[in-house]
């Protein structure tokens, strides 16, 4: 019976030691840990998810591609569906092994703000949100009105160099809300600032893991006779990548848009031809970077912090040696405009709506 007892206390102190391994490896070197929690599209989703994850490794000195630091200093929670929110979230906190807690997008908001509070000495970051509102959480939002006009005005420009008299262009969302709704409207203003009276049509697919929904409509538009399509949807809108690819392979003259990571990898169908005409990077990161720096230097401060065009925290590729050195160019200078106050967008539908910059009919949302 001593036996027995003694082999179970060498096993629960072994678990013990084990387990509390990777938090006593950090805090040898000095840095931080975090767990990155992500919704069901995973840190594969070639977008947003990916650019966070992205910012990470940087930080600790590494890549994508090698992460001999996982498990020990990061990792990262897939959440297979919004009702595993709360219970991640709770279970990394009550952990204690991160100095940092992250998620990704605002549909982490409420559940974020419920289990903040409860946790007051954990610290957290959100992307994409602003009102969570808890001095231990770290949020950050992204002007993607600026970086998302100028991939509206490269396909417009591009189209007109096409020789293209009455272009059409198609937008695709995700889950619908005030962040989506930006990327829409500087996309929308950016086209009319060449085609003032352009057709502009949208579709939602209320989910930002479907990219079979995406294809499918991107290819009743692009049969159509849609342009280009800029898709705003996560993994979703790897569907709409997808479709162009087949069609341009055909020689067809259709353009998929990326969004937030540059996507013109994941378009190419030809040696150095890609389907993917340009995208908008939304640098998530960066945010990734920023906080983790001010948890390393004692710096963290909940609140708000915005990433604009200025600090570049938005941007557009032009790794697609197809598009026009005359659209990159007046791309630039509308970017120069954009920064100095010159351009001035509008983020909501209403304002656009009002204002004349936006076809009415659009299925945006401002909440």
């Amino acid at each position: 019976m001593k036996k027995i007892t003694m082999l179970l206390v060498v096993l629960i102190v072994g678990t013990f030691l084990f387990a509390g391994g990777s938090k006593e490896v950090a805090k040898s070197d000095g840095r931080p840990t975090i767990r990155l929690i992500t919704d069901a599209t995973g840190i594969d989703d070639k977008s947003f998810n990916a650019a966070a994850w992205r910012g990470i490794t940087e930080f600790y000195g590494e890549s994508v591609g090698n992460t001999p630091s996982r498990g020990k200093l990061y990792d990262v929670v897939t959440s297979q569906t919004q009702d595993a929110y709360i219970p991640n979230l709770r279970d990394a906190a009550e952990d204690g092994s991160f100095d940092l807690i992250m998620v990704t997008g605002f549909t982490f908001a409420d559940a974020l703000g419920e289990i903040a509070p409860q946790y007051p000495d954990q610290k957290f970051t959100i992307v994409d949100v602003d009102w969570v509102g808890h001095p231990n959480v770290m949020e950050f939002i992204y002007s993607e009105e600026e970086g998302s006009y100028l991939v509206g005005l490269a396909a417009a420009l591009q189209a007109k160099e096409d020789g293209i008299a009455n272009p059409r262009f198609g937008f695709i969302g995700g889950v619908p809300g005030s962040t989506i709704t930006k990327f829409e409207m500087g996309y929308v203003q950016g086209i009319r600032s060449v085609f003032p009276d352009a057709q502009i049509i949208d579709y939602y697919a209320n989910d930002w893991g479907k990219p079979e929904l995406a294809k499918a409509q991107a290819k009743n538009w692009y049969d159509s006779g849609v342009y280009a399509i800029f898709s705003a949807a996560g993994g979703t809108g790897n569907g709409t990548i997808a479709q162009a690819k087949e069609y341009r392979a055909q020689g067809k003259n259709v353009w998929a848009i990326g969004v937030d990571s540059d996507q013109y990898e994941e378009g190419i169908y030809s040696g150095t031809k890609s389907a993917v005409l340009t995208s908008m990077l939304k640098r998530v990161e960066n945010s990734s970077l920023h906080v983790l720096n001010a948890i390393a230097d004692g710096t963290f401060k909940g609140g708000v912090i915005q990433m604009g065009m200025v600090d570049d925290g938005v941007g557009y590729s032009t790794a697609n040696p197809e598009l026009s050195k005359n659209v990159i160019a007046a791309v630039e200078a509308a970017k120069a405009d954009i920064i100095s106050g010159k351009v001035k967008l509008y983020k909501t539908y209403k304002e656009a709506l009002a204002a004349g910059a936006a076809p009415a009919g659009l299925a945006a949302l401002d909440d």
